[in-house]
């Protein structure tokens, strides 16, 4: 065992593992010559988020980040640090219409290796927007320093820091030797996050899974900080953790972490973030600096903002007489709508109705169901047919938009689970086909008033009726059982809500929980809503050209969860 210091001067084992020199990690001051902060110091000088967007294949691109940021106030949406997608480096650096249709920040787009010089004002864009999207951490997998450093230096003046990859446990990292994949060879990690250490004008961070024992977990994550990485993230799951076999996080090995870790370390907790109460949880139980949230933000959004008050409901926000409620899925679809035509269509937004309430005015309901209700859910059949005659739909490249079908399926997952006009409207809308997204949000918001003036004439039936007995049964199977978790999280199906994945098996192979007749045709269509919409549970795919060259190369694709 050869001792060697890690980043802020501690000794740590290295367990065979080459470490680097401990002069070049002490350096803030990379090969460019600008001065540069590391570790809690570059931490502290984004804010000191507290909560963190994950990287989601395809699903935490621009609109979705400003989304997100949108239900903070100014003041607060400072301490939420998001990260783009995982790209993969190669074909980052290799390929230039791989660069330009996953990484937007310049209107002429990264032909070459920009300098903060290069881009006026005029020339700024969507990712890394210095105005509406940062802090920004851009994260890739890669298992070759070399391509992960040029892949760095294109996105370096558009972020905050460039991330490793070291959590994906699918099959496709297997193949491509990067992710999760990379834990049996701490050689390559170290190299990996040192070089670009030593030579990016931004600092390096990781996300990596917990391993088999909290010690050797503990050991993985001393070589990555000693390489070099300013902020760790962990996700509190094991490789072979995903699909039906996800399960639950195991906080108390980030503890560990954060117990062990030199007191200087800045740690994110990853796993088992459901709705916005979990974060301070997690806080207490782990002791990180920052919460991450992947699954918990693609079905709700709103994940990191507050409940409004009392009274200052408005007209987006849902709440029951139980006290319980949400952003209301009409209200936050129209949102994301807005978003996309403001900043990546650059479009008016068109003019809406203000958002349905049961307190409305006879006069105002009677309007609204004249102008809408009586097409049943359809624009004006003679203007849509004008504007597909004169706008032939082009095949969109941006990332924008292809992730729309996908969020919405997420976002809207109970509804459609009840409106199937809306899932099938939904599974019709192509890419970059607008008007059939319009079509959408107008069958949304018909459903979503429905459901209101149902729970005016019949609040029963959407509350929960259980006694103390169940929620300590519930407490008790816990490890066992998604109950708890379920009866939480539940609301109306036109409020935003988590998606609660039942734990492995959920206790059936053991014979203590059977289902009901009711519960398995609802398992049995929700299996069937999946393979309908061509949304796969555990993400798909792709192939794509690598470059000038015929070489094709394996890209994960939405739903795909990587890390």
């Amino acid at each position: 065992m050869v001792a060697f210091s890690d980043s802020i001067g501690s000794q740590q084992p290295s367990n065979g593992v080459s470490a680097p020199d401990a002069s070049v990690l002490l350096a803030t001051t990379p090969a460019s010559g600008q001065r540069r902060l590391f570790g809690r110091a570059f931490y502290e000088s984004i804010g000191s988020p507290k909560m963190v967007l994950a990287p989601m294949v395809d699903q935490s691109e621009f609109a979705w980040r400003v989304l997100t940021r949108s239900y903070m106030t100014p003041e607060s949406s400072r301490n939420l640090l998001a990260y783009t997608p995982m790209l993969h480096s190669r074909m980052f650096n290799e390929t230039p219409k791989f660069r330009d249709n996953h990484f937007q920040p310049v209107r002429s787009g990264l032909a070459s290796v920009p300098t903060p010089a290069e881009s006026s004002p005029s020339e700024i864009y969507l990712d890394g927007n210095p105005k509406i999207d940062r802090p920004l951490i851009v994260q890739f997998c890669s298992n070759l320093p070399s391509d992960f450093l040029e892949a760095a230096r294109y996105v370096q003046p558009f972020c905050d820091a460039v991330d490793l990859n070291l959590g994906c446990p699918q099959g496709i990292a297997r193949k491509g030797k990067y992710g999760a994949f990379l834990q049996e060879d701490w050689d390559l990690v170290c190299s990996l996050v040192n070089t670009l250490h030593k030579s990016l004008d931004v600092p390096v961070t990781a996300k990596m899974r917990i391993l088999e024992t909290k010690e050797k977990t503990l050991e993985y994550a001393r070589t990555i900080v000693s390489a070099g990485a300013s902020i760790l993230t962990v996700h509190g799951r094991q490789r072979d953790q995903k699909g039906h076999k996800t399960g639950l996080a195991d906080w108390s090995v980030i503890r560990y972490l954060r117990k062990n870790l030199p007191q200087d370390t800045v740690l994110f907790a990853n796993g088992n973030i459901l709705r916005y109460e979990d974060i301070a949880k997690c806080l207490e139980a782990t002791g990180a600096d920052g919460v991450m949230s992947a699954e918990g933000n693609l079905y709700d959004p709103t994940i990191f903002a507050e409940a409004p008050a009392v009274g200052d409901e408005g007209r987006e926000y849902w709440r029951g007489r139980d006290g319980k409620g949400g952003y209301r899925m009409d209200a936050v679809f129209r949102r994301y709508m807005d978003i996309l035509y403001k900043y990546v269509l650059e479009r008016p937004l068109p003019p809406r109705e203000p958002l349905f309430l049961p307190s409305d005015t006879v006069a105002r309901n009677e309007a609204l169901s004249n102008g809408h209700d009586e097409a049943d859910g359809q624009p004006p059949a003679k203007k849509q047919k004008r504007d597909n005659t004169n706008n032939k739909q082009a095949k969109t490249t941006s990332p924008n938009l292809l992730s729309m079908q996908a969020h919405l399926f997420h976002l809207l997952r109970p509804l459609v689970a009840k409106h199937h006009d809306v899932r099938d409207a939904l599974a019709r809308s192509r890419a970059g086909d607008i008007p059939a997204f319009e079509n959408v949000l107008h069958l949304v918001e018909k459903a979503v008033k429905q459901g209101l003036l149902e729970y005016e004439s019949h609040p029963e039936n959407y509350e929960d009726s259980h006694d103390a007995s169940d929620e300590q049964k519930e407490e008790h199977m816990s490890d066992e059982s998604s109950l708890a978790a379920v009866r939480a999280c539940k609301r109306p199906w036109w409020v935003c809500q988590p998606y609660v994945r039942p734990l492995p098996k959920e206790a059936l192979e053991k014979g203590s929980l059977t289902l009901s007749k009711k519960e398995k045709k609802r398992l049995e269509e929700a299996e069937q809503l999946a393979r309908k919409t061509r949304l796969e549970p555990d993400g798909k795919v792709e192939t794509e050209k690598m470059g000038s060259s015929q070489e094709q190369v394996e890209i994960p694709k939405e739903g795909l969860v990587c890390g």
